[in-house]
């Protein structure tokens, strides 16, 4: 009976967070139509209803799948790099503290530096079409290593001594203490480093100017004064960033929890 209703008030909590968010996403888009309804200039803002409509349009040509595909395959192999690299550097770090020693340096120099300076300094060692995925591994890398390492150094103490009293393996002490000690700040570093990624991965591309790219449609945009098509692709990247982080973190739980059973 207790449970039931437990269970009863949390989906009520959770129809009426949906419901807000809902109510807060109307409130915000129905400002912007205001804002360019009295403007009445759709070069300097773009009403949400012709951002739409563009957004229609675009989605009805090949051309726009294939951009899409070109940044998506390019970023997320850059973020897929930083998380496997990071991991492993942060293990080797806690490990070793001569690799940490070593590392600090290059990570402090990779958070320090602005992403303009980075974007310019690789241009000229590294084709436009590639860059994105470079930068990408760049803005992660530091996050992930940090979040991971910090997250190792959290582990508590008193396990660690349990599990070499009763003799358990590195496999189960992998599985069932640093993973789940490391997990939170990992999926943290992953929440941060996707949003990230993204952000300087389609930077690098409108610097660069890849064809095919969602950067180079940014780009022009830009230089002919298409509002609509701005927004539009930039409404984009935002649901692809968004539906990536949900889609990586749930699979990073998966993994976890199929470890921990097996």
């Amino acid at each position: 009976m207790i449970n039931s209703a437990i269970t009863g008030k949390e989906e009520k909590n959770r129809k009426i967070s949906y419901a807000g968010k809902i109510a807060a996403a109307a409130f915000w888009i129905g400002l912007w139509q205001l804002a360019a309804m009295r403007l009445g200039q759709e070069i300097l803002l773009a009403s949400p209803v012709s951002v739409i409509r563009k957004l229609a349009e675009l989605a009805q040509t090949a051309e726009f799948w294939k951009s899409i595909w070109f940044s998506f395959g390019r970023i997320a192999a850059g973020f897929g790099l930083a998380l496997l690299l990071g991991i492993l550097l942060a293990a080797a770090s806690y490990a070793c503290s001569l690799v940490e020693v070593l590392i600090k340096p290059l990570v402090s120099v990779m958070k320090s530096t602005p992403v303009a300076s980075i974007i310019i300094l690789c241009l000229i060692w590294i084709p436009s079409r590639n860059l994105s995925v470079f930068i990408s591994f760049l803005m992660v890398f530091p996050v992930v290593y940090a979040n991971v390492l910090e997250g190792l150094r959290q582990t508590d103490r008193k396990l660690l001594e349990m599990a070499e009293v009763f003799d358990v393996g590195i496999r189960k002490k992998i599985c069932y203490i640093y993973l789940s000690e490391a997990l939170p700040y990992l999926l943290t570093a992953c929440s941060l480093g996707l949003g990230m990624c993204w952000k300087a991965g389609v930077a690098a591309e409108v610097i660069g100017v890849p064809d095919g790219s969602i950067g180079e449609k940014l780009y022009n945009a830009k230089i002919y004064l298409n509002t609509p098509d701005l927004f539009a692709w930039t409404i984009v990247i935002i649901l692809i960033s968004v539906l990536l982080e949900k889609c990586v973190l749930g699979l990073l739980r998966y993994l976890v929890h199929w470890v921990e059973k097996s």
